[in-house]
């Protein structure tokens, strides 16, 4: 029995390390534009749009309105700290030692001092937080991030960072609790907070923008590239930001105007008054 289980387990990790190469090396041979996948991307962004608008939104509204703001932020704490181990494995992955060291730091203050994750402590005490997953180590080490994809009930991703969906499980604190009848509530509220907290960016998303998904789509991945470069401008937009401006083009040189016709003029002095000059009115025409 022993010996099938441990024969199931090796295939499974087969499949899933295959799985993986597939998976990576479909990403280093996409060409073309970021999101040639668009119209399968669509048809799953609409249906996360309707579930949104049917399930998610009115259930975020009916939670912000009995839960106080200050037990949402403690929530948002919590739910942060007990995700955090993913930060600090994919630190050490990177080769970030001194970063991962002072991810330590901050996961210990904020678990003890900090009441398991409700108050940041760790903020004011200089230890600030990083954003590290999977999907930013593959691209540290230089796998591409693939097409733009676009999950059912998870929303914007690409190829690259899919394996950080599956890291971010076993990674996270409440997965070896082991008490289902805590962390499956815990589960649910850490959804619905999250929904709640999007809120505002969800509605100007749904108000300004003319086409949704293009701009759902730019606004990832222009994040994603952010937290890349570690918080900085790419360089090409570095570069197009040093440029001097564009001169506008001068305007046109009005045409001359004609010489006026010569007239006469007749300048009387007024005796004793040199400082008074009188000039007789030239007849018009």
């Amino acid at each position: 029995m022993a010996a099938d289980a441990r024969c199931r387990m090796r295939r499974a990790v087969a499949r899933v390390l295959a799985l993986a190469c597939l998976l990576l090396l479909a990403g280093c041979a996409t060409t073309g534009g970021p999101d040639p996948l668009e119209p399968m991307n669509r048809r799953f962004y609409a249906f996360n749009s309707a579930t949104d608008r049917l399930i998610m939104s009115p259930v975020a509204r009916a939670y912000k309105t009995v839960t106080p703001k200050p037990l949402r932020a403690s929530l948002t704490n919590f739910f942060h700290n007990v995700a955090y181990p993913d930060v600090i494995v994919n630190d050490f992955l990177q080769g970030r030692l001194g970063q991962g060291i002072d991810d330590i730091g901050r996961f210990v203050v904020n678990s003890t001092i900090g009441l398991f994750g409700l108050f940041d402590v760790a903020t004011p005490l200089g230890l600030k937080a990083h954003v590290e997953d999977a999907g930013l180590t593959l691209g540290r080490w230089g796998v591409g991030r693939g097409p733009y994809l676009v999950l059912p009930f998870v929303g914007p991703d690409t190829l690259r960072n899919t394996p950080s969906l599956v890291m971010g499980i076993f990674t996270n604190v409440l997965y070896y609790v082991g008490v289902p009848a805590l962390t499956v509530p815990l589960t649910v509220v850490d959804v619905i907070n999250a929904r709640a907290n999007a809120s505002a960016s969800l509605r100007y998303v749904r108000e300004n923008a003319v086409d949704k998904y293009v701009f759902t789509r730019d606004a990832y991945l222009q994040h994603r590239d952010y937290l890349q470069d570690d918080g900085h401008l790419p360089l090409k937009a570095v570069e197009q930001m040093m440029l001097p401006p564009t001169p506008a083009p001068a305007p046109a040189d009005p045409p001359p105007l004609a010489d006026p016709p010569p007239r006469s003029r007749v300048v009387m002095t007024v005796p004793g008054r040199p400082d008074v000059a009188i000039r007789p009115a030239v007849p018009a025409g």
